[in-house]
């Protein structure tokens, strides 16, 4: 039935707003060029993306927004890019379009797409379960295809009317690193015999400008319990680092600082999955802006910040937020996973392999994708 399709050139248009979703988008438009090579995409997205031969017409970096104080201040420049994309989509008349996550500007785009009849698909979904309920009949109403990449979420869905399809986590899928641990050890100068802490403060520069001075901070403290402490920090290319010691290892590829990480301290976000999947103990960081922060805490409902807990649905890995994340506390929390006969160690890797089972198998972005070409007529 695909060979059919192979005839006729199918055209996608893509709007991921987030670093995570240019990661997951440039996976799918991969899967999708497999199946269908002849396929063409535009929209929004990152680097990742137009990699794999997406045109790009807004970049991430003028996109990725966290925090309700910090949208309100973009909000005139939002506003515009929504009015580009309608025109860009008028123009181009694809055959689907793809949401990936970025919910407050894909949802109202959604809605602002019904009368160009135009089916749509809602790739990894907007995390209704914990804010925003009155949401999913939006999605009813305008999104032809959801696909989810939780497993609690089909079911939470289809209590509320909505079918959601789920075909696994996409960070189940197998991937090849390009260097082996020998020759990365080499290349940072580091020593095999030493403690690694991995940093991974963030894809955002406005979660950077909060968190990163913690960080430092903290790593001066476990300094002086670890001599020998090296330290890892997994860079996104969008962002600064400010007063970044020398004796820091840049890493640009996220997977392998947290491959080779002792113990990780990272950003709550898409990042605490995967070093759950690659096996890296963790402590969960976030601070917001004050209004930021009081507004979430209103209005969200579940009781964890992590996903790993979310998923698990009790605390798996430390959560340090708002005025916990601060240089003590993170020491003390911390400094037991360094131990690597310690319970807390032990007891997070076998709730960790709990988590992987839940996530399904590998193959994930080719079950999207044939998935989204059977709908794409």
């Amino acid at each position: 039935m695909l060979n059919k399709r192979e005839a006729k050139m199918k055209k996608y248009f893509i709007i991921a707003g987030e670093p995570s979703g240019d990661l997951h988008g440039s996976k799918l438009i991969r899967a999708i060029k497999n199946l269908h090579p002849n396929s063409s995409f535009m929209g929004h997205g990152g680097n990742k993306m137009k990699n794999e031969g997406m045109r790009i017409i807004e970049h991430i970096d003028d996109l990725s927004i966290m925090g309700f104080t910090e949208v309100l201040r973009h909000l005139p420049r939002l506003i515009k890019v929504m009015d580009a994309t309608l025109n860009a989509i008028s123009q181009s008349n694809p055959d689907r379009i793809i949401l990936i996550d970025y919910p407050g500007f894909n949802l109202r785009l959604a809605k602002k797409l019904s009368s160009f009849d135009i089916p749509i698909t809602y790739f990894i979904l907007p995390q209704v379960w914990a804010w925003k309920e009155k949401r999913v009949k939006k999605m009813k109403k305008l999104i032809d295809q959801t696909i989810s990449i939780f497993p609690f979420e089909k079911d939470w869905f289809a209590s509320r009317g909505l079918n959601v399809e789920y075909f696994g986590h996409p960070f189940m899928d197998i991937e090849h690193m390009d260097e082996t641990t020998k020759s990365f050890y080499k290349r940072h100068s580091l020593d095999l015999n030493s403690p690694i802490l991995t940093l991974l403060p963030g894809s955002r520069q406005q979660e950077i400008d909060r968190h990163w001075p913690i960080f430092l901070e903290t790593v001066n403290l476990l300094r002086e319990q670890y001599l020998n402490l090296q330290v890892v920090v997994g860079k996104a290319s969008n962002i600064d680092l400010d007063n970044c010691p020398s004796d820091f290892k840049i890493e640009r590829d996220a997977k392998k600082a947290m491959l080779v990480g002792t113990v990780g301290l990272v950003s709550s976000g898409t990042a605490t999955l995967e070093c759950a999947i690659e096996g890296l103990p963790i402590v969960v960081c976030y601070k917001l802006f004050p209004l930021s922060w009081f507004i979430t805490k209103t209005l969200v409902k579940v009781k964890h910040s992590s996903i790993i807990n979310i998923i698990m649905d009790k605390q798996v890995v430390p959560e340090l937020l708002q005025d916990d994340m601060n240089p003590k506390l993170i020491l003390k929390t911390i400094a037991p996973l360094f131990d690597m006969e310690s319970e807390k160690r032990k007891k997070m890797f076998l709730e960790y392999e709990k988590l992987k089972k839940s996530l399904g198998s590998p193959g994930v972005y080719m079950r999207v994708a044939e998935s989204i070409l059977e709908k794409t007529t």
